[in-house]
């Protein structure tokens, strides 16, 4: 979730930085391009769901918008394409199989009317042979909101500054890297690792099953993900379509609706990545997880890796933080500014501090021209003496960010959410 709007000047300036990289953008989802999703009321939009939630995310709705990239003379390459993988899935029809594409889209996802929870580019396509036919296939390299690139850009540079080999593991898929995603949203965050990553195996936990609806029916995510309470696939087969957009990543994507809390005090599997994004329809991050005490926190202890385990957690925040004044008086018009403090100590000390046998170190960077803040907790990192200590630090993360650039093949510049208001939770 992300925030805007309503504050003076110079958080204006920040979330709207002039600053935009106006070269030639090849990347889909570009800040440039944030005009065409970010104006709601546009006669040009619509609304594609709503629904009333019962897990406090209020009215829960999908809005569509037009969108310029990719423009129509790309898109015979793409239909080309699917039909290379609707003759290997379904070799046995003759006519009929090819699918076309419809057009492409935003679908920005709402909570209560005001709130921009997630937005994401889908590609919607129909069978030749049954133009009301139609489907929608999330474009999974195309992260529209700051805040998730700079979750991913942190968590990848920093969990390969440890002794994790991001390449040999997962890259070429030797062996599984597992992830977890507590918060689901429109799925950017794991459809995005899911299809980059070939040894990612992602977990997601969801607890309004409202939100899980919109992300399927008009946000494209891959329905093969959502598991049942018993631990099983909801679909007991992908579908013939998923498996012609999907190539497998959906197989290595597992959704569950549940609370956060009770899936983690349940678990037992051990995570080497964790992204954390729950923020409810009033902007509320959860009390019970991050408050320094709760189950949740304990519990997330046992899951993380021991020796390269990594953290992160998306804040909403609108003032510097304060880290070393605890006592200051914090004013914040954003519910959860006033707590930022007080949730990095809470993860650090939990995550750290109270586990005897863990190493490493706690930092936060901030997110280009939205209100985030991205607070990073990693075992394995050496915590660094004092002076320089944490120059090294980030000169070996801004290394990182640079080879996970290239071994991921990343749209964007990973380098540009590392370096940015780098700050050492002490």
């Amino acid at each position: 979730m992300f925030k805007f709007a309503r504050l003076n000047l110079n958080l204006r300036l920040r979330r709207f930085s002039t600053a935009i990289n106006r070269r030639h953008i090849e990347d889909e989802g570009d800040w440039f391009y944030s005009s065409e999703w970010w104006d709601s009321g546009s006669s040009n939009s619509r609304t594609v769901f709503r629904k009333v939630s019962r897990s406090g995310n209020g009215v829960v709705s999908v809005v569509a918008h037009p969108c310029s990239k990719p423009d129509r003379s790309s898109w015979a390459r793409t239909e080309k394409w699917l039909e290379q993988r609707y003759a290997e899935i379904c070799p046995n029809i003759k006519h009929g199989g090819k699918l076309r594409i419809s057009g492409y889209e935003w679908r920005t996802l709402h909570f209560n009317e005001y709130t921009r929870e997630s937005t994401v580019k889908i590609l919607a396509a129909c069978r030749e042979d049954d133009p009301a036919s139609l489907y929608f296939m999330q474009q999974a390299h195309c992260l529209a909101v700051p805040y998730v690139k700079s979750m991913i850009s942190a968590g990848l540079a920093t969990i390969s500054s440890c002794n994790y080999d991001l390449m040999k593991n997962a890259i070429h898929g030797n062996q599984n890297m597992n992830i977890l995603c507590i918060g689901h949203g429109g799925g950017s965050i794991p459809l995005f690792l899911a299809s980059k990553i070939p040894g990612a195996v992602v977990h997601i936990v969801e607890i309004d099953p409202v939100v899980i609806s919109a992300s399927i029916q008009a946000m494209g995510f891959p329905a093969f993900s959502v598991m049942t309470p018993s631990g099983k696939r909801a679909c007991t087969k992908p579908n013939p379509i998923d498996q012609i957009l999907w190539n497998g990543t959906h197989e290595r994507i597992l959704l569950y609706n549940s609370d956060a809390e009770k899936f983690i005090l349940d678990s037992t599997s051990v995570y080497d990545i964790i992204f954390i994004d729950a923020y409810d329809g009033e902007d509320i991050f959860p009390h019970k997880l991050w408050e320094p005490c709760s189950p949740f926190i304990q519990a997330l202890t046992n899951r993380l890796h021991p020796d390269h385990g990594t953290v992160v957690v998306n804040l909403h925040t609108d003032v510097d933080l304060v880290l070393d004044k605890p006592n200051q008086t914090v004013f914040s018009l954003l519910p959860m500014g006033k707590h930022v403090s007080q949730v990095c100590r809470s993860y650090k000390d939990a995550l750290l501090i109270n586990d005897s046998s863990a190493n490493g170190v706690a930092y936060t960077v901030s997110v280009p021209w939205v209100c985030n803040t991205s607070l990073v907790v990693c075992r394995g990192l050496g915590r660094p003496e004092e002076g320089s200590g944490w120059s090294i630090v980030l000169n070996s993360l801004m290394s990182k960010a640079l080879e996970v650039e290239k071994l991921v093949n990343m749209p964007f510049s990973c380098l540009q959410y590392i370096k940015r208001g780098f700050t050492p939770v002490d």
